[in-house]
């Protein structure tokens, strides 16, 4: 590696979540703050709302249930 060009490394980097979570990390920033993170995050805590517009999903299984017909 060449030297001088690269950023200094901290081991001991703090990562904030705004929920509250507290994480010590590697990183190139002494503290990283984030608005979500994997114990809030709604995919994650399985919370996730699926949102059907317009019945896309009732018309995709109205043709599946008509392609097992057809065979």
């Amino acid at each position: 590696m060449q030297k001088d060009i690269h950023p200094q490394y901290h081991n001991s980097a703090v990562f904030e979540c705004a929920c509250g979570i507290k994480t010590v990390v590697g990183s190139t920033k002494k503290t990283i703050q984030v608005e979500i993170c994997r114990a809030c995050h709604p995919f994650y805590t399985g919370k996730e709302k699926l949102i059907d517009t317009a019945g896309r999903v009732e018309k995709f299984r109205a043709r599946q249930a008509k392609a097992k017909k057809a065979k």
